[in-house]
């Protein structure tokens, strides 16, 4: 090694050591909200701890675990210099991918990788990972925050993160449960959640050259905020109604669209039929199809068209699932049923008729 006072140092090669610092202690009155009696110890440790003693109550519990990102969202929170809801959005991602086995979040850890360490805005980005932890009933028990300059550019960042929970083996959803004569209930999702990104910032942006500040009349907002709408959490929600009636299946719309995201929890003997006249899809999803000059089933293909997660359940609980969800302002509506599949049916599930008007 040498002395020689000019030689490299790992902030010349643009890592901040100190920034990452103030950025752990801005993120810590965040991080705390999240807590859970489960939770063992504090922000900093090499590792997240998490008493799982409570799960002896379970006879046979099974660990679900997800992870996810939010993929070009991020660049327009970066482009707006808007920090605060992309964690959000995180977690949306992550634990309405744990429920739809009938899993109990538990705990998640996040990764954010960054061009240049901003404290505060990675303590924004925290911050939104902490709210929707707390909306989910998850505690946030660690992460890490990385520096890749030369990677990134100095305003650039991408989040991701994963998630654990749990579930009763004997009350593991699934296709194993779904039947014909089933009920598909549709959810109401918040705006384009975190999928489909490309499609709409080449549509929007690119091709039509709009501006993020443009005020959409449609929109009642600008471009820029209707973009930005977090993730709707349903993770309480579908818990909810596992406590309160019989289901047999939940299907996060996530990349792919309702129908193949809904196929991946039908039967291979089973379809799923899907009315398109039961809902109006919300301004943005048309105006996408409109602008881009879209045929039908191929924004179906990437966009959720305003329903985020959807369960499907016997005939007997769907006044029982309608009731839970209205008192918890979740807005849904019947979406479909389960039949016998025919030869006609290429898909597990598929959509039909036109939209609503």
């Amino acid at each position: 090694m040498t002395s020689n006072e000019s030689g490299a140092t790992y902030a010349a090669a643009g890592v901040d050591i100190e920034a990452g610092d103030r950025a752990v202690e801005l993120m810590k009155q965040w991080v705390k909200k999240t807590n859970r009696p489960e939770v063992v110890g504090g922000l900093g440790g090499f590792a997240g701890l998490f008493d799982i003693s409570a799960l002896k109550r379970y006879e046979r519990p099974l660990l679900a675990s997800a992870t996810d990102g939010v993929g070009t969202k991020v660049a327009l929170a970066a482009a707006m210099d808007k920090h605060d809801t992309i964690g959000h959005d995180l977690v949306g991602m992550v634990v309405d991918d744990l429920v739809v086995c009938g899993a109990e979040p538990l705990f998640m850890t996040d990764y954010i990788c960054v061009g240049k360490v901003h404290p505060e805005r990675v303590a924004q980005i925290v911050k939104g990972i902490a709210e929707g932890c707390v909306l989910a009933g998850c505690a946030l028990v660690g992460g890490e925050t990385a520096e890749h300059p030369g990677l990134l550019g100095p305003d650039e960042y991408d989040v991701a993160g994963a998630g654990t929970g749990v579930v009763e083996a004997d009350a593991l959803l699934g296709a194993h449960r779904v039947r014909a004569g089933d009920v598909v209930i549709a959810m109401a999702a918040s705006g384009l959640h975190s999928n489909g990104y490309s499609l709409v910032r080449h549509v929007l942006l690119n091709q039509a050259g709009w501006k993020l500040d443009r005020e959409v009349a449609e929109f009642g907002r600008t471009l820029g905020e209707e973009l930005l709408e977090p993730t709707r959490i349903y993770s309480l929600d579908c818990l909810a109604l596992t406590r309160a009636t019989e289901v047999h299946a939940f299907s996060h719309v996530t990349g792919g669209g309702l129908a193949a995201n809904l196929a991946r929890v039908i039967p291979a003997d089973l379809h799923a039929r899907l009315d398109r006249g039961t809902w109006t899809p919300m301004p943005v999803f048309q105006t996408v199809a409109e602008v881009g000059r879209m045929q039908t089933l191929e924004i179906e293909k990437t966009l959720n068209m305003g329903i985020g997660m959807v369960a499907v359940v016997p005939p007997e609980s769907v006044d029982v699932v309608l009731s839970v969800l209205a008192d918890r302002d979740v807005e849904a509506w019947l979406l479909g049923d389960i039949v016998e599949r025919a030869a006609e049916h290429a898909d597990g599930a598929a959509l039909y008729g036109d939209y609503a008007r």
